[in-house]
């Protein structure tokens, strides 16, 4: 992604690609109580992409796709994240896939279509990947807002689902420029097809 990092630490760039994610058009709906919420929603886009890690050892984001799949009844929207990037400075399968970054329009929780996505991405790329000399497991994160200033929205934290442990998280502000996380549950696979979320 043009003028995106490269950055040091995973961390800083998920703190630079919230808000660059959400500043795209029609990427937030605001809040949910707003009165012109459901339009707002019916006009708002998912847009995806990959952070990955280099072999220059920097993580990079790759250029965001608007392509999506929309439910009006259950009100989700799925972006169609490709499998593989696209980097020509880098030989082909020597880049990692660190995490599956999209946007909700609205603070909601992750879909069964995340979980499904970020499953198949593991099955393709590794569950884990050995990073700077630490490991860092593959993950789905859906940044939100709650403002209602489309125009410049607040990166009010993101939701997360880590396959290889099962965890669902909340992560929002601190108040101080960090982030605070909160255990949602935990996914369990009973099949390749079907699982259960524990809620905590």
């Amino acid at each position: 992604m043009p003028g995106f990092g490269p950055f040091d630490t995973f961390s800083d760039a998920l703190v630079a690609a919230c808000p660059l994610i959400l500043s795209k058009p029609h990427a937030t709906a605001g809040r949910e109580r707003a009165q012109d919420f459901r339009v707002r929603w019916r006009i708002s886009k998912e847009y995806c992409a990959w952070l990955y890690y280099t072999p220059a050892g920097k993580y990079e984001m790759s250029m965001l796709t608007d392509q999506s799949e929309q439910d009006e009844l259950d009100r989700r929207k799925s972006c169609l994240l490709p499998e593989t990037v696209d980097d020509a400075r880098f030989p082909m399968g020597s880049i990692k896939y660190v995490f599956a970054l999209h946007n909700h329009p609205y603070e909601g929780r992750l879909s069964d279509g995340d979980i499904r996505m970020i499953v198949s991405m593991g099955r393709t790329h590794e569950w884990v990947v050995e990073v700077g000399g630490k490991k860092v497991p593959l993950s789905v994160v859906a940044f939100f807002s709650n403002s209602d200033d489309l125009g410049q929205p607040s990166c009010d934290g993101f939701f997360q689902y880590i396959p290889v442990n099962g965890e669902l998280k909340k992560w929002t502000g601190d108040g101080s420029g960090g982030w605070r996380q909160e255990l949602l549950g935990t996914v369990t696979w009973q099949d390749e097809e079907h699982y259960r979320i524990d809620e905590k």
